[in-house]
């Protein structure tokens, strides 16, 4: 794990996110993921904000996200501004899609074809056009970012192929994609910070083409260890990881922080534990070291 000085920000303020998907309750994973960035933010003195990432729309669980915000604040991790819904930002996503005009064309190629032709999506449809509908609409990845720097992992390069490919921006059932959500979202509330799971590290690669094509600036990154079971599977709601247990918030706060390299903190509160493991990230990560 890298651990080299991470000055603070001199242009523009830190603002970081947490962005849970509400189909369930928070587990584990999802717990060390929200420490990290929260902890983040504020060894920076910067914001931290949440976010509700509800563009899948036919995932979400109702009364989940209230669920999720309740958790959170059991845990003293409360945000700094209005929370946000992906799913009430449909008008913002589409005058996007708008604005990249010839860069997009329609593809009605089904997984199976796609499949059938190799493991990434070959561009089959891009001189194709007009496509039948059903249809997803996809964007001309021309310029790809194949490589970035992670301030966990340090200069990771692309693991496969398909970062290259022309990836969908919305969905054959007119849903706007994830890739194209996440990025205007985090554009439109001038996060410069983004801190989450290593899940999500090679989707990066995408979503950083995107970043620069639409605000020609890219944030900061860093991807936080994964939580696995015990068959080595990653905690999630897929996989049915139980929720966390806010009736032991504190000491589910000390094992998220075990996970995140800061050993063992000794505190009798919430309150306590923060304030020292905001100073335990701070040290760990030399944050506004000279």
């Amino acid at each position: 794990m890298p651990n080299q000085p991470v000055p603070l920000h001199q242009s523009s303020e830190y603002r970081g996110r947490f962005a849970p998907t509400p189909s369930g309750p928070l587990h584990f994973g999802s717990l060390v993921a929200a420490l990290g960035s929260y902890l983040d933010a504020k060894a920076h003195q910067g914001k931290w904000l949440v976010r509700i990432e509800d563009v899948d729309k036919p995932r979400a669980v109702a009364k989940a996200d209230s669920v999720i915000l309740q958790q959170l604040e059991q845990h003293g991790l409360c945000w700094d501004e209005s929370v946000i819904y992906q799913s009430q930002r449909d008008q913002r996503y589409r005058l996007v899609l708008q604005q990249l005009g010839t860069e997009l064309y329609h593809c009605d190629c089904s997984r199976q074809q796609i499949r059938a032709r190799g493991d990434c999506y070959d561009g089959y449809c891009r001189d194709r056009q007009p496509r039948s509908t059903p249809y997803a609409v996809r964007f001309k990845n021309d310029d790809p970012v194949t490589r970035l720097d992670d301030r966990w992992h340090g200069l990771v390069d692309a693991s496969s192929d398909c970062v290259r490919e022309d990836f969908i921006v919305r969905r054959r059932d007119e849903l706007f994609a994830y890739q194209l959500a996440v990025v205007v979202d985090d554009i439109d509330q001038g996060i410069t910070d983004i801190v989450r799971g290593s899940d999500l590290l090679q989707p990066s690669f995408w979503q950083l083409t995107l970043w620069q094509r639409l605000s020609g600036r890219q944030p900061r990154l860093m991807h936080l260890p994964l939580v696995t079971d015990a068959e080595g599977r990653k905690l999630s709601k897929q996989n049915h990881a139980a929720p966390i247990d806010s009736a032991n918030a504190l000491e589910n706060l000390k094992k998220a922080a075990t996970v995140l390299g800061l050993g063992e903190i000794a505190a009798d509160n919430i309150d306590d534990f923060i304030k020292k493991a905001i100073i335990a990230w701070s040290k760990q990560w030399r944050i506004g070291a000279n």
